[in-house]
């Protein structure tokens, strides 16, 4: 198949080099005044498709530009803070047909989606992939063996089958929630729990290194549960059911000094999970979603004393 990914970004970059491998053809849409792009890029892998614990690997990733007017079967759109409508409109202007797959965070319900993507085709998805793309082009990057992938019958696409063939072909699954957008936002309360705790002497910047404290101190991640607790109430105010969400939100069920002891054990003994943990540093990207969050509980008049702490000690 014809795969675009909007821009060179970590994630998209991941997921074309997993397509690329399967033999699939990829290109790149890029946005004016992108400066010149590599022909290749080295890739440093931690794959979490065929061993539980991840494989190390490394591989070269060959880079093309995709051209105006061009069609594929799928362009992946994956972009930070919100930028959602920008991004589509690159796609416009270059008038470049294909199922827009939506791969990125967004607080927006389902009306407000639909009006920013406008007559493009699309699906809402999420990645469980991450990492850092350094200055000499040299990616460092997680994959997980699953995305989280809306229901069939919630879509409006017609080649809905040729997206299960072409991710089963680069060997990753697909998880099916109730509701993908009510995923997305349970998934950004979620973080935004654990980041109000990473973060809580104030500050987020050096996340790599708060990540590692966070995930080594049973007592911060006993803090880290219950800002979540806290967290989930705002998207409960949306109008969300959280029963549907049950096996995500088994961890933040239990108590909480439990459950950071727990924690802490999965990322002293599970690579995939840490890494992604550590790799992510766009601090910008990384607030967007907590102020996501912190805004519409104070909108909702919810009380949320532990999250409210944290973050105001760090957007000061």
């Amino acid at each position: 198949m014809r795969v675009a990914i909007l821009g060179l970004g970590v994630i998209g970059t991941t997921y074309a080099y997993a397509f690329q491998k399967a033999g699939h053809e990829t290109f790149h849409i890029l946005r004016d005044g992108k400066k010149e792009i590599p022909s290749a890029i080295s890739v440093h892998l931690l794959d979490g498709r065929y061993e539980n614990k991840g494989e190390e690997k490394d591989g070269i990733y060959n880079v093309l530009p995709a051209k105006e007017n061009d069609e594929f079967d799928f362009i992946f759109v994956s972009v930070a803070s919100g930028n959602l409508g920008s991004a589509l409109d690159t796609i416009r202007k270059r008038n470049i047909k294909g199922t827009i797959v939506l791969f990125c965070n967004f607080w927006n319900k389902r009306i407000e989606v639909e009006q920013i993507i406008g007559d493009f085709n699309y699906v809402i998805a999420f990645p469980t992939a991450g990492g850092h793309m350094e200055s000499d082009w040299i990616l460092n990057c997680v994959l997980f063996d699953h995305i989280m992938l809306e229901a069939e019958e919630k879509t409006n696409i017609e080649n809905y089958s040729d997206l299960i063939t072409l991710l089963n072909s680069a060997d990753i699954k697909q998880e099916i929630p109730f509701d993908m957008l009510e995923w997305i936002w349970i998934h950004m309360a979620i973080n935004a729990g654990v980041t109000s705790t990473a973060g809580r002497n104030g500050g987020l910047d050096n996340p790599n290194k708060l990540a590692k404290d966070l995930m080594n101190d049973s007592k911060a991640l006993k803090q880290a549960v219950k800002s979540i607790r806290e967290t989930l109430k705002v998207v409960e105010a949306r109008g969300v059911n959280l029963n549907l969400y049950k096996n995500e939100l088994l961890p933040y069920k239990i108590p909480a000094g439990i459950a950071g002891i727990a924690m802490k054990k999965l990322f002293s003994s599970n690579e995939l999970t840490s890494r992604i943990m550590t790799l992510h540093n766009d601090v910008n990207d990384i607030l967007y979603g907590c102020k996501c969050v912190y805004d519409e509980g104070k909108k909702q008049g919810l009380e949320l004393p532990i999250f409210y702490k944290n973050i105001e000690r760090i957007i000061a």
